[in-house]
């Protein structure tokens, strides 16, 4: 099979498309002919070797990669021959190798794919989905609330854009660029707001009408993030769940009190207690239901340093997959 390895971490160069060994099938397990790989910005910093997640750096040469859908074409010791041929996606967890043409994971990680649904927004769905079925468990939204969402073109946001909306808030989405402002309105923001201009915190208040932000969902933190705190009102949240600008912004209990909002981080450990296995098959009977649908940004299996490079340089709208 051919694969994405790589040897030392560094840049997104140093991944290498190259002949591989296929994957062999253990007892309990299942290889599957990937057709869509997920891209997640934590491959990003486990592939530079300063990881900002919850995955060790792994021994290297490696095949990066946790979110896969295809078919299943090998089963190994004490899985049934009902499971051959069928179309599945599934998280790989802990273990690496979803950017490749074949990839082995447990059976119990599978879930079955209707006939005909695209493996790409699968994909989206099993991973980034669950995440923004996680966070609004943790965060219910109504009718009162009004959302700001940074990063609201990306993957997870574009999804919790929808989420926030289905639940009936008002929803302001910040994005950098016009043509990403743009695809936040198709979403069904009921605003948006380019925080690449001049003066955007003042754009996103008019935006707002007067009503004061009830919940930031922060992906981005450093001063992307403090504007989009400074547009909430007494009793906001703002709720974390990233820092893709380098670190996560730093509150003291004086200033959360003197403004009388709240932070708190919401992966880890409260997403655990929900259970991944519960929010992924939530989040795919979403997607099924038509009531969420992924952004989906496809570049080809070989070109997956043009994907990290794209991420990195928040080039990318929705999610990004791989297809072999």
């Amino acid at each position: 099979m051919h694969a994405i390895r790589l040897h030392a971490f560094g840049p997104a160069g140093n991944l290498r498309y190259e002949k591989a060994e296929d994957p062999v099938p253990g007892p309990g397990e299942v290889r599957v002919a990937v057709a869509a790989a997920g891209v997640h910005v934590i491959d990003t910093a486990i592939r530079s070797g300063d990881p900002k997640g919850p995955y060790p750096l792994p021994e290297l040469p490696t095949i990066p990669g946790r979110e896969i859908a295809g078919t299943v074409e090998a089963v190994g010791e004490g899985v049934g021959p009902e499971w051959l041929g069928r179309p599945v996606v599934a998280h790989l967890g802990t273990v690496p190798g979803g950017y490749a043409e074949l990839a082995v994971t447990a059976v119990e990680r599978l879930h079955v794919l209707p006939d005909g649904r695209d493996a790409a927004e699968a994909v989206a769905m099993i991973g980034t989905g669950r995440t923004a079925l996680g966070i609004l468990r943790q965060i219910p939204l109504g009718p009162d609330d009004t959302a700001v969402v940074t990063a609201a073109a990306g993957g997870l946001g574009s999804l919790l854009v929808q989420a926030a909306r289905n639940a009936g808030a008002r929803v302001l989405g910040l994005a950098g660029g016009p043509v990403k402002t743009a695809r936040v309105l198709e979403l069904g923001a009921d605003a948006a707001v380019d925080y690449s201009a001049d003066g955007w915190p003042d754009r996103a208040r008019e935006a707002l009408d007067g009503r004061p932000g009830t919940v930031v969902l922060d992906a981005v933190g450093g001063d992307l993030g403090r504007g989009a705190v400074g547009l909430l009102g007494p009793g906001g949240r703002h709720v974390v769940y990233g820092w893709t600008s380098g670190g996560p912004l730093e509150f003291t209990a004086r200033e959360l009190a003197a403004r009388g909002i709240t932070s708190e981080v919401v992966l880890g450990p409260p997403m655990l207690r929900i259970g991944l296995r519960t929010l992924e098959e939530q989040a795919l009977a979403e997607w099924a239901a038509g009531r969420l649908t992924p952004a989906v940004q496809r570049f080809p299996l070989a070109g997956a340093a043009a994907a990290h490079e794209a991420l990195e340089g928040r080039g990318t709208m929705g999610k990004v997959v791989l297809i072999p």
